[in-house]
């Protein structure tokens, strides 16, 4: 099939890209930056030649984008808890997922796949089958629930829209290094001693591509699958890096009531930094883990036979990554240096 891909420059997008690619689909690209195509795709062997460029939100360019393709993968949005980012988050990711999804619907295009997030699904309460819509109210949040409206909106109304939930999101080649990848590195650094009580769904971004191209089946209308992953807390996540490093990493996992007030600050001092400097310790963070969701990734396995990597080695790729591009002193990799075992 003839797959139009969004956000394939991003980190899940251009792993996304890769793995439809391998599947033997052909790409096309909506990106506004064309000249951080090879710079995002070359690391996974992947090449582009067709490509629209434009912005989600401009609907000449999307309507450009959709015309001859028979399926839909939009990746495309921005991820990014950072307080100073809300309005922009806020205007661009539901307005590009109605017009992407609208607009793919319009055109009859089978599947139509919906990069969402298990951001839309935490909650206090637990989750269930049915995959209930989050309840929280901050930026970023509150974007990739009201985008989830949509997609919803359309699958009610029988459109064959599959819905696909990352966790926070670990793995090899991020081009932007984002916020789960910044977050893992300060750890490492030792940078990052706090750590709120609770839970999240972590998952390979490998394993998110896999998913992403599994679904490209025509004529299966309506599905939703949670990306399989790893439900940890702060021990696994410290414990791990300290198993695959060797190094010791003192941490403190503090309870909401107490870590928020803190997390709350940082969110403040974010304002007074200049636009490149970000501390990776926003309070929306806090609150995501701290409802402790546990989601069911059942579906994703038993349907499209897709396992999750084990999380040392999705966490052992990352540091590896993350020393050979430059991002991490070799020294802190422990026994992962080249040369040591």
């Amino acid at each position: 099939m003839k797959i139009l891909l969004t956000g394939a420059t991003g980190f899940v997008g251009g792993h996304a890209a890769a793995a439809i690619a391998r599947a033997g689909h052909e790409l096309r690209l909506l990106v506004r930056r064309p000249g951080q195509v090879s710079a995002s795709l070359d690391p996974l062997g992947v090449s582009a030649s067709d490509i629209v460029i434009g912005d989600v939100l401009d609907v000449q360019a999307v309507s450009r984008a959709l015309d001859g393709c028979e399926a839909l993968v939009h990746a495309a949005a921005i991820f990014s808890l950072d307080p100073r980012r809300a309005e922009e988050i806020r205007r661009t990711n539901v307005r590009a997922t109605e017009l992407l999804l609208r607009g793919a619907a319009e055109r009859g295009m089978d599947p139509i796949v919906h990069v969402s997030s298990t951001v839309a699904l935490v909650r206090y309460g637990g989750s269930g089958p049915d995959l209930p819509l989050g309840d929280l109210t901050l930026p970023y949040s509150r974007s990739k629930i009201e985008s989830e409206k949509v997609a919803r909106d359309l699958q009610a109304a029988g459109q064959p829209v599959v819905s696909g939930y990352p966790g926070a999101v670990f793995g090899p080649h991020d081009p932007y290094r984002g916020d789960q990848n910044e977050r893992l590195r300060w750890i490492v650094l030792g940078r990052f001693p706090l750590w709120p009580k609770g839970g999240q769904h972590v998952v390979d971004v490998r394993d998110t591509a896999a998913v992403l191209a599994a679904v490209l089946k025509p004529g299966l209308g309506p599905r939703r699958y949670v990306v399989p992953g790893h439900h940890i807390d702060a021990r696994t996540m410290y414990g791990t890096l300290a198993e695959i490093t060797g190094r010791r990493f003192p941490h403190l996992a503090l309870p909401g009531r107490l870590i928020g007030p803190t997390s709350r600050l940082f969110d403040a001092l974010q304002y007074r930094l200049p636009a490149r400097w970000r501390v990776p310790a926003d309070h929306e963070g806090v609150e995501l883990v701290r409802r402790d969701t546990r989601l069911d990734d059942s579906p994703a396995r038993t349907e499209l036979g897709i396992e999750p990597r084990p999380l040392a080695e999705t966490f052992r790729d990352t540091v590896l990554w993350m020393v050979e591009s430059g991002r991490l002193p070799v020294r802190y990799a422990g026994r992962l240096a080249p040369g040591r075992t």
